[in-house]
């Protein structure tokens, strides 16, 4: 499940960096690029919904499989796709299938694992998370330099292959299957809300003449959540639950969880075309030093179960989250003369706090939640997770655009560094007024 979750991750970001490459192979204005990125996400999280309704209707196995089968072969389609219609057509298809394919993997988890082991499943549903954002670049960069730009999509191929031959045979099949009733006017406001909220975002990353448009666009979005909310709390057989809300150890992931997936989208990209644009450093040398994130997250993992039950998850994710706030916003300090040694290390300490506090997060989302109601519960997470991912890299874009007009480039990009910092505030301030034993459940 976890190498299902990585492809998935990788593919989402590693694409940025062949951009250029795909637009001269393909003839494509640099205008019109962005599309590849966006295409993917707002598919994701319209179709995420589905997700749960299909898992129990032909049961989570076979789900996972179609869906890993289906974002293998679109990988292929990308790869060899002729033009560039075709190409976003198969970003379509792989959106889709990855919209079924990360739920699922995550629910197969959670519906086998005990509150008391969360802590332990957490590292699993954790690291794909972090390390394939952060190796991207560097991947990427390796895939362009010395291959061509088609690789960066043919690496899913050998990982879903191997995904799916090993889920065969170690998934167990659904003995339960249900039948209820699709809620289609539920799906349909969703789509509508992701759709208005993302395509809004992307919209503004064109230039300041498509702000207002765009800005009209994220709030009817906002406004449709609304909607969505009386509507799922009302119908009979809603496309998802949402009461699981009420539960402040998941309802903490989905508020202050939100902007710290918004910082850990945005971060390696920030930093990759900041060290190119302002740095002037080729896409390689940027990769090896936002790779160091990637090392923070496989460095601090041996010790987060030891910190976590030491001091609790509480006074945990406190420092967790300082740290990501401080190591970021001390990234608009760096300058061309800086010791390599300082970016690699804010880089690796960023990584670090980044770790830590997911693996918090993962672990007491789930952990009040009954395991008959993980399923509703799951749905959620992943749609907000999904539209977090989607905004970071449009919002850090507008935010460093908007800057501009006021600023010179240099500047704007050390503000929007330590505008990330400050998007933590509010997590930090979440996770203060929880009570002391807040996630013992999942110890």
């Amino acid at each position: 499940m976890a190498s299902s979750l990585f492809m998935q991750f990788l593919d989402a970001t590693i694409v940025t960096t062949a951009l250029p490459y795909i637009g001269r192979s393909l003839n494509v204005p640099t205008s019109s690029l962005s599309l590849t990125v966006s295409i993917y996400f707002i598919t994701m999280a319209i179709f995420i919904p589905l997700s749960g309704w299909i898992a129990k209707r032909i049961g989570k196995k076979n789900a996972w499989l179609i869906a890993t089968l289906l974002f293998v072969l679109s990988s292929l389609g990308d790869a060899l796709a002729p033009s560039f219609a075709v190409l976003l057509i198969s970003r379509f298809v792989q959106g889709f299938a990855g919209s079924l394919m990360t739920p699922t993997a995550r629910l197969i988890m959670l519906e086998r694992t005990p509150s008391n082991q969360l802590l332990r499943m957490a590292n699993y549903l954790v690291w794909p998370a972090l390390i394939a954002p952060a190796i991207a670049p560097i991947i990427g960069g390796f895939f362009v330099k010395y291959l061509t730009w088609q690789w960066i999509f043919l690496i899913n191929v050998p990982i879903g292959l191997l995904a799916i031959l090993i889920g065969i045979k170690l998934v167990e099949k659904d003995l339960k299957k249900s039948k209820d009733k699709f809620d289609f006017i539920g799906f349909l406001e969703i789509a509508i809300s992701s759709g208005f909220i993302l395509i809004g975002a992307e919209i503004a990353t064109y230039g300041r003449n498509f702000w207002p448009i765009a800005g009209l666009l994220v709030l009817l979005g906002l406004f449709m959540i609304l909607v969505v909310g009386y509507h799922l709390s009302h119908v009979k057989t809603p496309l998802f639950d949402i009461k699981a809300l009420k539960v402040s150890s998941f309802r903490i992931y989905q508020t202050g969880g939100t902007f710290l997936w918004l910082s850990v989208g945005a971060l390696p990209y920030l930093l990759t075309v900041y060290l190119q644009t302002v740095f002037h450093w080729s896409a390689l040398v940027a990769g090896y030093y936002v790779i160091f994130v990637f090392i923070g997250n496989i460095g601090i993992k041996p010790f987060t179960n030891v910190i976590i039950r030491s001091i609790k998850y509480k006074a945990s994710l406190l420092i967790a989250l300082f740290t990501v706030a401080i190591s970021t916003a001390a990234l608009a300090m760096i300058r061309p003369t800086t010791f390599g040694v300082i970016i690699s290390g804010l880089a690796f300490i960023s990584g670090c706090g980044r770790s830590l506090a997911l693996t918090c997060y993962n672990a007491v989302t789930f952990s009040e939640i009954p395991i008959e109601e993980r399923n509703s519960a799951n749905t959620l997470s992943s749609v907000l997770q999904t539209m977090a991912q989607g905004l970071g890299v449009s919002l850090i874009t507008v935010v460093v655009s908007a800057l501009s007009s006021f600023f010179p480039e240099n500047q704007s990009y050390e503000i929007g560094f330590a505008f990330l910092g400050i998007l933590m505030l509010y997590p930090i301030i979440e996770v203060a007024i929880q009570p002391k034993n807040f996630g013992s459940s999942a110890l």
